[in-house]
């Protein structure tokens, strides 16, 4: 059994589009089953996902869960995992678009070696602006990401993105942890990263708790891996098609604007808030100048362009006693050493 949890907020644009992909898969629909999280949407969602609900029988189990409030994106899918069943569970977004062989080729790539905890598929740019409303196939050719990759000063990246596709991310590969858009997560794996019966940090509510999760399955010795085979398209809402030099970077910085300020701010404390919770402190400590270089960077980029993001510094010493807490329980069942991760920093 494969299970879908789909979780959405306010995401009536993109809802048929990312359903009509699900109906299409070509694993068989009575292995599959699909539960939509709607986490308190305020726009046509239920309506929407009702429809599809009422014309589709031959699924294992089609539900629609109605959250009373906004629970944020993966505390969303812990909750939809409470009531689903299948062996592998595919964490899809609303603005996601499979491929129709996604599930099958997952399940055999899944199924070839136990101690996969998450795969990775490969995920290709796509825009709702300019999709022909009568096209059924979208055609490969901008990578979005086929992972995340860490640096030794700690900058988390997404491998590929805004590359064209020339064959260069055709072979399968470890990847230090995969990107939330999409991952295909072992049921076992991620039961077994519970930290006081949670899968997800709900402090985290908006961003990073993917990472946060992922990091720590890496840590308790599951394997996370990308695989060609796998394939979807992501409307990534910023940085799609920036450029890597000094006009792209003022780009870069236009775009991030867009980006609610919450979200911001979120991005800066959740992201520390992982690398101290999971990353060792031998491990910290060599890299330290490399660490402490970025982290002045970013200190000076912040006073620059977004100032108001700082105010989220009352929340991040608020919560830090708790994430120490949380991490004296994650390095005490932590299974890989400080030398295996550290062949992932680059």
């Amino acid at each position: 059994m494969v299970t879908i949890n789909l979780v959405v907020y306010d995401g009536e644009k993109y809802l048929r589009h990312v359903l009509d992909s699900v109906l299409a898969q070509t694993y068989p629909h009575e292995l599959i089953e699909l539960n939509i999280f709607d986490n308190n949407s305020s726009d046509k969602t239920k309506e929407i996902a009702t429809s599809y609900k009422l014309r589709t029988t031959n699924f294992a189990n089609f539900s629609l869960v109605e959250s009373r409030e906004n629970l944020g994106m993966w505390p969303g899918q812990e909750k939809a995992l409470e009531s689903s069943h299948g062996k592998y569970v595919v964490a899809l977004s609303v603005d996601i678009i499979l491929d129709k062989d996604f599930v099958k080729n997952t399940v055999e790539a899944m199924e070839k070696d136990e101690k996969i905890g998450a795969l990775q598929p490969k995920l290709y740019q796509w825009s709702l602006t300019n999709l022909d409303p009568s096209a059924h196939i979208l055609k490969p050719k901008i990578i979005d990401t086929v992972g995340f990759q860490i640096f030794r000063s700690r900058k988390i990246t997404n491998i590929g993105h805004g590359q064209e596709d020339r064959g260069q991310f055709n072979e399968q590969k470890g990847v230090f942890a995969v990107e939330g858009a999409v991952p295909v997560l072992r049921r076992e794996a991620l039961e077994s990263v519970r930290i006081d019966g949670r899968i997800i940090d709900h402090d985290y509510f908006w961003y990073g708790d993917d990472l946060d999760l992922l990091w720590r399955m890496r840590l308790f010795g599951w394997k996370q891996v990308y695989n060609p085979q796998v394939i979807a398209w992501h409307d990534r809402s910023t940085t799609k098609g920036v450029s890597h030099n000094w006009l792209g970077y003022f780009r870069r910085v236009k775009e991030r604007r867009k980006i609610p300020i919450k979200k911001r701010r979120l991005d800066w404390s959740n992201v520390r808030f992982t690398i101290i919770k999971n990353d060792y402190i031998i491990n910290m400590l060599k890299d330290l100048p490399r660490i402490a270089a970025r982290e002045i960077a970013v200190l000076g980029y912040t006073l620059l362009f977004e100032p108001m993001v700082l105010l989220e510094a009352g929340r991040f010493f608020r919560l830090l006693p708790r994430m120490l807490k949380c991490r004296a329980q994650i390095m005490k069942l932590a299974k890989a050493t400080p030398q295996e991760m550290r062949k992932w920093l680059k």
